[in-house]
């Protein structure tokens, strides 16, 4: 056997074994050199072998980590039942229990990967304010949260054109959170909240935890919301709120135009109804400048603009922030006694990020990468789907939705995907009524690698095998 595949045999063993895991960094070339005793060219060809599998990928200037592959040696994956045998929320758990498997592919993923974040970063700072015991505690950590990060959050939203105080801000554990402040800051138990369909399904689970209902409305693939179903609806039951994502939403990636932003807030604010405005995907836009916010639009406060670093910043630091308008001392008194308070050191480790030039930078790349990943994932589809798949065309964010043809039914196609490493996300999860059978939704934000690609040609040849076996 060669000497450098050799090296890669025993790097991939480490990996195969977690030694290695996902997102680590792998030794350096200098550093595989002394530790397996060979030359710098061997190791150089030992990951340049790896990276051609699709088990490391490179990253310039930095080096060299563990992508996300399947195992060479992986037994079969199967779901706890027949994919068609689960409850919606059954679904939900399969598919996100399926994704932590390991070796899974994970296109059926809500998260953006956790490698395109500056992680890191934002852990140092945060360690270095835990050793230096600085002048805070428990009462800097009371609602509204710290003032440092409110006002780089307020900042944000004035590089858009949105005079935002840093009063007005609440800073909570993550978007789920602002988001349930806000139902209960609007609504009870009994009440009725509209929601999008097909729509994010975490978002209908946040308002029946709260025991409100769900009444879906129908959702234009680019354009958001259809208000022609929404007026429709409100006056024949009584909505005590509207809950929606106008900014590439989950699943479709739709984009509402601001004309039509505007038409919801004049709509609402004339019967006085609340919106609740779930924005965590507003920064990963894919053009020159952000989309508006809905809460741009709003005059009388009843607009609760909800949203997160987990999907531009820091997943996994559960830190978001609620702009609730008029609701604004409810929804901080509702923070008080449903947390009391969130933890100082993550607030200002992000805040002495966002003030350094590398918070744009790293945002500036994010997209770049996002960007790319789309144009790259749709060419795949486009090669191995159906002849007749549709595929969206997002502006933004990192999903993508499949309209299969005919024929295709997505629960099948998940129970066959499983079997095979591979997670999706069916279009069954995104909506109450039992619809969207033929609809997938595909994350595009992993690293490009072979193993990726493959998956989506994977994906892509059950279908193809589906559609061939109807009569």
């Amino acid at each position: 056997m060669k000497l450098y595949v050799t090296v890669a045999t025993r790097i991939r063993a480490l990996i195969d074994e977690s030694v290695l895991r996902p997102g680590d960094k792998v030794f350096s070339v200098r550093e595989a050199s002394l530790k397996y005793k060979v030359s710098i060219s061997t190791v150089i060809k030992a990951y340049e072998l790896l990276e051609q599998e699709g088990v490391i990928y490179s990253h310039p200037q930095s080096g060299y980590y563990v992508s996300q592959r399947q195992p060479p040696s992986r037994k079969p994956h199967a779901a706890a039942a027949p994919a068609r045998q689960l409850t919606q929320v059954e679904l939900v758990l399969s598919t996100l229990r399926s994704i932590r498997e390991s070796g899974t592919i994970p296109l059926g993923s809500p998260f953006p990967d956790a490698q395109l974040f500056p992680v890191k970063k934002i852990r140092n700072y945060e360690n270095a304010l835990n050793a230096d015991n600085g002048d805070w505690g428990v009462l800097n950590d009371l609602p509204p949260g710290n003032e440092s990060l409110r006002q780089q959050i307020a900042k944000r939203y004035l590089d858009v054109g949105m005079d935002v105080s840093p009063r007005d801000i609440v800073i909570t554990h993550g978007a789920t959170e602002a988001i349930s402040l806000c139902l209960q800051a609007v609504a009870k138990a009994g009440d009725t909240i509209a929601v999008e369909a097909p729509g994010y399904y975490a978002l209908a689970n946040a308002v029946e935890r709260m025991g409100m209902k769900v009444a879906e409305v129908r959702t234009h693939p680019e354009e958001g919301m259809e208000l022609d179903a929404l007026q429709a609806l409100m006056e024949n039951v009584q909505i005590a709120a509207v809950l929606l994502t106008a900014n590439f939403q989950n699943p479709q990636g739709s984009v509402m135009p601001d004309a039509k932003k505007q038409a919801l807030v004049n709509l609402l604010a004339a019967k006085r109804i609340p919106l609740i405005e779930d924005d965590v995907y507003q920064e990963l836009y894919f053009g020159d400048a952000p989309p508006l916010p809905i809460k741009a639009y709003d005059k009388d406060g009843l607009v609760l603009h909800c949203a997160s670093f987990s999907k531009s910043l820091a997943p996994g630091y559960q830190v978001g922030w609620a702009l609730p308008g008029q609701y604004r001392e409810k929804v901080e008194k509702l923070m008080f006694l449903n947390s009391l308070s969130i933890p100082s050191a993550p607030q200002i480790a992000i805040a002495k990020f966002m003030k350094r030039s590398s918070h744009a930078l790293h945002l500036r790349h994010l997209r770049h990468m996002l960007k790319s990943n789309y144009v790259l994932i749709k060419a795949a589809v486009e090669a191995h789907f159906p002849a007749g798949t549709r595929i969206s065309h997002p502006g933004g964010g990192y999903v993508v939705w499949l309209e299969l043809p005919v024929g295709v039914d997505a629960l099948d196609l998940y129970g066959l995907c499983i079997a095979k490493g591979i997670s999706i996300a069916p279009g069954a999860l995104f909506s109450r009524r039992g619809e969207l059978r033929n609809f997938i939704r595909l994350n595009f934000s992993h690293p490009w690698t072979p193993t990726i690609e493959q998956a989506v040609k994977e994906v892509g040849t059950l279908a193809r095998g589906l559609l061939a076996a109807q009569p």
